[in-house]
């Protein structure tokens, strides 16, 4: 499939055909987002692939998925083939600023104007969003509402945190958010050339 392809497809699926997909196929989707990019490869981000369907039911309900169906959409969290969730280690940022290569010539770790992190994990979800469609399948996201619910029930180290739940598998008819009627913001005032 072409990139552009792949790009117009992507969008929020919230209704999954509750079916396998080929743990090669989760692997290679999980291959494409090891390649997003972190600072100073820090390579802080991490991806936890969740099949075992009472385990996706129990992070559908860490998730909020209930308010999800009260709102009128499927239980797409949970009635999936799998569920990506990306999480994201600041301290792996700083440990990696604090190396010889890294430091300032002060001898100190950078004072981080942006806190990078974030907009690498975001790099991640996107690639794992794309490479589901380039595997023929489909994606949504939904944040977490009880983070160290999820932690705790995934085992996961506190260093790391989740940022939400990605839903893989194949789409199915799905009720589209109410948000799509506002429509996108038309090109010229999303980008902009030489200043403001």
């Amino acid at each position: 499939m072409e990139f552009k392809e792949v790009v117009r497809r992507r969008r929020t699926v919230r209704h999954f055909a509750d079916q396998p997909v080929a743990k090669e196929v989760l692997e290679r989707i999980a291959a494409a987002a090891q390649r997003s990019p972190s600072a100073g490869f820090s390579q802080g981000q991490r991806i936890l692939i969740i099949t075992e369907p009472a385990r996706r039911r129990r992070v559908g309900e860490l998730a909020g998925e209930d308010s999800v169906v009260q709102g009128g959409f499927d239980r797409f969290v949970s009635e999936c083939s799998a569920q990506f969730i990306p999480c994201v280690s600041e301290e792996i940022y700083h440990r990696r600023y604090r190396e010889s290569d890294k430091l300032t010539e002060e001898g100190k770790e950078i004072e981080w104007p942006v806190p990078y992190w974030w907009m690498d994990i975001g790099c991640t979800v996107m690639l794992i969003l794309l490479a589901a469609i380039d595997e023929g399948l489909a994606a949504g996201f939904c944040g977490v509402e009880d983070i160290p619910a999820l932690r705790s029930e995934l085992s996961m180290p506190t260093e790391f945190t989740p940022v939400g739940v990605i839903p893989v598998g194949q789409p199915l008819p799905d009720k589209r958010s109410p948000s799509l009627r506002r429509g996108w913001v038309p090109l010229p005032d999303f980008a902009r050339w030489e200043h403001w």
